[in-house]
């Protein structure tokens, strides 16, 4: 098992910025790539970004590609998305997941383990 906790969510204008933060525990130290996603009202689970703990392989989706950056703190089994020049289409819940061997990242259904989310609202 892999447990999964986000933060960092919150209320920001149109510009500004969040750092997201998930901390995972458990058996974190075999996850081959964690993953954020999001989910608008309405709309499905769409991929934002994607690292591998060996060797900080990155990809994003084209939404987000040259404003968010993912990076990851092995010691600390965290992953970070930094989120700039946010947009209010960037409204959502935002998971974090971990999937424990070689997969598609921006595909939601490879990953094994979620969390229970972060909400961002970007206010125009």
């Amino acid at each position: 098992q892999v447990q999964l906790v986000e933060s960092g969510g919150g209320l920001v204008q149109a510009g500004g910025s969040l750092r997201l933060s998930c901390a995972a525990s458990g058996r974190a130290s075999s996850t081959y790539a964690m993953g954020w996603f999001r989910q608008a009202p309405g709309k499905g689970r769409e991929f934002v970004a994607a690292i591998t703990w060996t060797g900080g392989s990155t990809n994003y989706g084209d939404s987000v590609k040259g404003r968010f950056t993912i990076s990851r703190d092995n010691a600390k089994y965290t992953v970070y998305l930094q989120m700039n020049s946010l947009k209010s289409e960037d409204t959502a819940a935002y998971y974090c997941a971990a999937v424990l061997r070689p997969a598609r990242v921006a595909v939601a259904l490879e990953y094994d383990y979620w969390g229970q989310g972060t909400q961002v609202t970007v206010s125009s």
